[in-house]
């Protein structure tokens, strides 16, 4: 949802209106019904990839050495 804001409410609360702006989120400042500028929030940092965090996930039922012969020429 886009929300706006006039030029007056922008200058007496930007701070706050900039504090509780969510990733992605976009607020449009107007001046007499005119919009001038748009805020939009950063978007979200992720977090840098562990390695192993999937380990454990994944179980082979059986080692089936039959399906590994397709792969000979592969392997060294």
């Amino acid at each position: 949802m886009l929300a706006t804001l006039t030029i007056e409410e922008a200058q007496s609360k930007l701070k706050q209106v900039i504090d509780n702006l969510g990733p992605g989120e976009e607020v449009l400042i107007m001046d007499n019904l005119v919009p001038v500028a748009k805020l939009i929030g950063r978007p979200q940092l992720r977090q840098a990839r562990v390695p192993g965090t999937c380990k454990g996930m994944i179980t082979l039922a059986v080692e089936d050495e039959e399906h590994l012969k397709d792969f000979r020429e592969y392997m060294p």
